[in-house]
């Protein structure tokens, strides 16, 4: 992983409007163009000898050849576009950085398995659920099938069959009870969590439709 630092010291009259710009529209395009898994910007606490107001912005990319995709396909006309609107009221500098280890306490408390065969199988979309980068390992679903009708006809499910000629394949992901609670809200109210024996043998959580409660007749 590569971390992208851009320092910049900003003019205070250009301050407030030179933020608005870096939430609603800079950072946007940063991560629109494909290269970058997340932004976070931070205020760096000092008091600048040469006055205004400085702040770090780190993007994160999944590896070299991104970050060197980014500079030889974005980075010209994004910089030229800070140019155009803030001119000479600001200054910039940029560092790469590389992703050495990373602990949290999410890490140390990954003990759950999560089976998943949908769209968390996207490492971008794991990103932004998970707010970190998670791998995952290969394995089945026995016993169970993709089901035909999509949850509000745009998400996979899964259905029980107990037929050893139906598996569904996806990956296996190690996470936090945070992660879950985490999953359970990207999921919603359509999709309930149950566990299930895997093809390895595992133990591990999968998201299925809900049942559908038929109304009564009055």
């Amino acid at each position: 992983m590569i971390i992208y630092n851009v320092t910049i010291n900003i003019d205070k009259t250009a301050q407030e409007g030179w933020l608005q710009w870096m939430k609603t529209i800079h950072i946007p395009d940063m991560l629109a163009t494909g290269k970058f898994s997340e932004a976070k910007m931070s205020r760096v606490m000092v008091d600048e000898e040469m006055g205004g107001v400085t702040y770090s912005v780190q993007y994160t990319a999944k590896n070299k050849t991104m970050l060197r995709q980014y500079y030889e396909e974005d980075a010209a006309r994004l910089r030229q576009d800070a140019v155009d609107r803030f001119g000479e009221q600001f200054v910039a500098f940029r560092t790469e950085l590389e992703v050495i280890d990373i602990q949290n306490t999410e890490l140390r408390t990954a003990t759950e398995n999560l089976f998943v065969y949908g769209t968390l199988l996207e490492a971008d979309v794991r990103q932004m659920v998970f707010t970190r980068e998670i791998e995952g390992r290969k394995d089945a679903l026995p016993g169970y099938r993709i089901h035909k009708n999509k949850v509000a006809g745009l998400y996979p499910s899964v259905e029980i069959t107990h037929s050893h000629k139906d598996k569904v394949t996806g990956e296996v992901v190690v996470v936090s009870s945070g992660d879950l609670l985490r999953a359970d809200q990207y999921e919603g109210e359509a999709y309930m969590r149950i566990r299930a024996r895997l093809d390895s043998g595992t133990e591990a959580w999968v998201y299925l439709e809900k049942p559908v409660e038929k109304k009564r007749n009055s």
